[in-house]
């Protein structure tokens, strides 16, 4: 999987909300799921997974993870959940603004869908879906996170509604 040409790490770095994935075996409980990223001196970029546990409303529960940026790109990381693995991890798609991301595997096992606010207008969303359609992602799986699930759904719920007639 093609990662993105330079990639500026320290543009990257800051918070990006998680508007839909397909959850790693441990985030599979994470709801409204916030990365952090910080590149450190050593070019690692140390990274904070915050999430709120089964619903909006659990506690606030993070997850300290190491990103070691590789030699070949900066767009591809092993991120280190725990010792000794690291994990592939992708910068396949970046908008111009640094505002929208896509992260992805060569596995294509998960993906996410980031942006730097907690949603985005409809049209680019989909835009972003049928992006990770295209990289071969099966979006059956995909789960979208509030809030960017409810603006979503609503904006399905009210393209599907029939006009009144009037008697």
């Amino acid at each position: 999987m093609q990662a993105v040409d330079n990639l500026e790490l320290t543009r990257f770095m800051g918070d990006w909300h998680v508007l839909a994935d397909i959850a790693t075996p441990f985030d599979r409980n994470a709801v409204m799921p916030l990365e952090r990223y910080r590149l450190n001196e050593d070019k690692v970029v140390e990274t904070i997974y915050q999430y709120r546990e089964g619903s909006v409303e659990g506690p606030v529960r993070e997850r300290h993870i190491k990103g070691f940026v590789s030699q070949q790109s900066n767009a591809i990381w092993g991120m280190q959940v725990f010792w000794p693995i690291k994990a592939d991890y992708r910068v396949v798609y970046l908008d111009e603004g640094y505002q929208t991301t896509i992260i992805g595997r060569v596995k294509r096992d998960f993906v996410w869908i980031m942006a730097r606010s907690p949603t985005i207008d409809n049209e680019h969303f989909d835009a972003l879906l049928e992006r990770i359609t295209f990289l071969g992602y099966d979006t059956d799986d995909l789960r979208i996170h509030e809030p960017m699930r409810s603006q979503y759904s609503s904006a399905e719920t009210a393209s599907r509604r029939t006009p009144q007639t009037n008697p």
